[in-house]
């Protein structure tokens, strides 16, 4: 059965507004002890750089990196593309960039979700930029209609174009703990 949830006042324009339980808690979970597994046989007898993309990509990335059975370092990057709408602005802000040297390093990049793929071009030219050895993506969701010059290599889950929540994903930086990924109904937006 779908789980639903009726957004309160405190969501603003969006209060009234409801969530249908797109994917469970228990099928992402299923999901990333996959791709733990393919990025641990990829990337066996190496120790790559795992970049987190903030903020929404916290949980996802933690969970993944306990499934990993190799050693890996640990960056993060913060961008902004949404500025707390359910749409991107079409600009990519750096407000966060990395610490590590990735001179000649295998970098992985570690996302919550492709959307219109402005983000992670971003990240892949900047990253190409600094002369890594290796630059790979894992996002826990891509949706169906993103169009790239480059695949994303590990893919959770693909989706349709609904503006999600949960598990990470937040709207004006709320709803992150949810612990599935919901889809937002925006009838009447």
């Amino acid at each position: 059965m779908t789980k639903t949830k009726v957004l309160d006042d405190t969501y603003g324009k969006y209060s009234g507004m409801t969530l249908h339980e797109m994917i469970s808690y228990d099928k992402i979970q299923k999901r990333i002890k996959e791709m733990a597994a393919d990025i641990s046989e990829d990337y066996r007898g190496k120790s790559p750089i795992m970049i987190g993309v903030l903020n929404g990509s916290f949980i996802f990335f933690a969970d993944l990196i306990r499934e990993m059975d190799i050693t890996a370092e640990v960056d993060f990057i913060k961008i902004s593309s949404y500025a707390n709408e359910t749409r991107t602005s079409g600009t990519v802000r750096l407000l966060k960039d990395i610490s590590c040297d990735i001179t000649g390093r295998d970098i992985i990049v570690v996302e919550d979700i492709v959307d219109s793929g402005l983000s992670i071009d971003f990240l892949k030219r900047r990253l190409q930029d600094s002369q890594a050895s290796s630059v790979k993506f894992a996002s826990l969701l891509i949706k169906e209609y993103t169009k790239l010059d480059f695949d994303i290599d590990y893919v959770g889950f693909k989706i349709p174009d609904k503006f999600v929540v949960g598990y990470g994903l937040d709207l004006a930086q709320k709803m992150r703990n949810l612990k599935s990924i919901y889809y937002l109904n925006q009838e009447g937006l």
